[in-house]
């Protein structure tokens, strides 16, 4: 890992503290069109919603709602990010976005709808690389999120994403037919709307990848404490 990085666990970062209340959150994706897109009602995300406020210490209070990546892909999620007036696109050299899929390590709850817990950005990780701070991650017992994870936090709390701290979501890989993982990593971030992105695409939320091996000074690795579902 960078010499200039510290291994020591830190407390997550307080913007997980701003997170909109669960049923605000659900009124949100419901205003977004995502249960449609999950194929799920109205109600069903509201009363989850309810469900898990009751029972969460203060209320949920700093719990990421999430729809699970069978239901709502990265493809259908993209779109619905905002920044600018600019909605969010996937990078044209990414058309396998939605094969990108959770780590061995990573275990989601077998439901349509969960919470994350204990949410960083990660920005004590910018300039690791992911093949760096994957290890670090999980010494530290924390799980990488997954890029359908990354996009429902920014669509919660867009000034979450930053210029020169964004993040990674290291959870989501892709496996490549020998088993091996794809070298590519995805990560959110704001497009500079040049190349490929086009200028008109400037400040627009941008789902993008680096490779696995490279550091990169604006991306940290965003992380949670854990995930639950219903009834868990």
């Amino acid at each position: 890992m960078p010499e200039t990085a510290s291994a020591t666990p830190v407390l997550p970062s307080s913007l997980s503290a701003s997170l909109p209340a669960l049923s605000a959150q659900a009124e949100r994706l419901v205003e977004l069109g995502v249960h449609e897109i999950a194929g799920l009602s109205a109600e069903e995300l509201r009363t989850f919603a309810s469900a898990e406020a009751a029972k969460a210490p203060a209320g949920g209070e700093g719990a990421l709602l999430a729809v699970h990546p069978d239901r709502a892909p990265a493809s259908a999620l993209a779109p619905l990010l905002r920044r600018s007036g600019k909605p969010g696109f996937v990078v044209v050299d990414m058309p396998d976005v939605d094969l990108f899929a959770p780590l061995d390590t990573v275990a989601l709850p077998d439901a349509p709808l969960y919470l994350l817990t204990g949410l960083d950005r990660g920005d004590r990780m910018a300039n690791w690389s992911p093949d760096e701070a994957l290890p670090a991650l999980t010494a530290e017992a924390r799980t990488p999120l997954l890029l359908t994870e990354g996009i429902h936090w920014v669509l919660q709390q867009p000034d979450i994403l930053e210029r020169n701290h964004c993040f990674m979501t290291i959870g989501s890989r892709l496996r490549k037919a020998n088993g091996a993982l794809d070298t590519r990593t995805p990560a959110v971030w704001i497009s500079n709307g040049t190349g490929r992105d086009g200028r008109e695409r400037r400040d627009a939320p941008k789902i993008g990848w680096c490779w696995a091996g490279n550091r990169h000074t604006w991306l940290g690795f965003a992380s949670a404490t854990g995930r639950r579902g219903q009834g868990s």
